[in-house]
């Protein structure tokens, strides 16, 4: 199986609910940052690609017809030209809506990490290819703008699909070349969400 949707969007923009859609469309797992979690032999390796090292994109992703969220989404340069014939979909949001989400869930969930291997693997990640300020939001938001602009930059229009949350299934369905689900789009883990499941 080779990706059909490289995700170029960052943490906190819709990608837990575009898993979930994904996979709904495409009938098959796609690859989010809870794979790390289930899978801790892929630490290493993402943490290897942060430091300049890639993988093998085909090994490390068979199986996945999808793949959005960090870390997917610092290397979607790499996983673009990998998987050339992959769509290329940015998830985005207002960004100073994506620092208050991000500032009230995934930053906090990150120091709690501290000494662990995962954690080294995320400071190395976001010191490359994000910025290591987390915790400033103005140099946060710098970041996130500046990574959505290069992809819109980079990515050929004939690839490129940029979602919101709001936009529900008939992009994604519209570039995948299948039928909109009659059911609705999976709105999850809001930050409600969230606090409910991490207290």
């Amino acid at each position: 199986m080779s990706l059909r949707v490289v995700g170029a969007g960052l943490g906190r923009t819709g990608t837990n609910s575009l898993k979930v859609a994904l996979e709904r469309l495409l009938g098959a797992p796609c690859y989010h940052m809870m794979e790390v979690f289930t899978h801790p032999e892929h630490v290493p390796v993402w943490h290897a690609a942060a430091r300049g090292r890639m993988p093998d994109w085909g090994a490390l992703l068979a199986g996945f017809a999808a793949a959005v969220d960090w870390p997917v989404a610092a290397f979607w340069p790499e996983l673009s030209a990998a998987f050339p014939d992959a769509v290329v979909l940015l998830s985005v949001r207002e960004p100073q809506s994506w620092w208050q989400s991000a500032s009230e869930t995934i930053f906090p969930a990150i120091a709690e990490q501290a000494g662990t291997a995962w954690r080294a693997m995320i400071d190395d990640l976001f010191a490359a290819r994000f910025t290591s300020a987390i915790d400033d939001r103005a140099t946060a938001v710098a970041a996130f703008e500046r990574h959505n602009a290069r992809v819109r930059a980079t990515v050929p229009a004939r690839r490129l699909v940029e979602w919101r949350a709001a936009d529900g299934w008939a992009p994604l369905c519209a570039a995948l070349g299948v039928p909109v689900p009659s059911e609705p789009f999976p709105h999850t883990n809001t930050r409600a969400d969230w606090r409910a499941r991490n207290g």
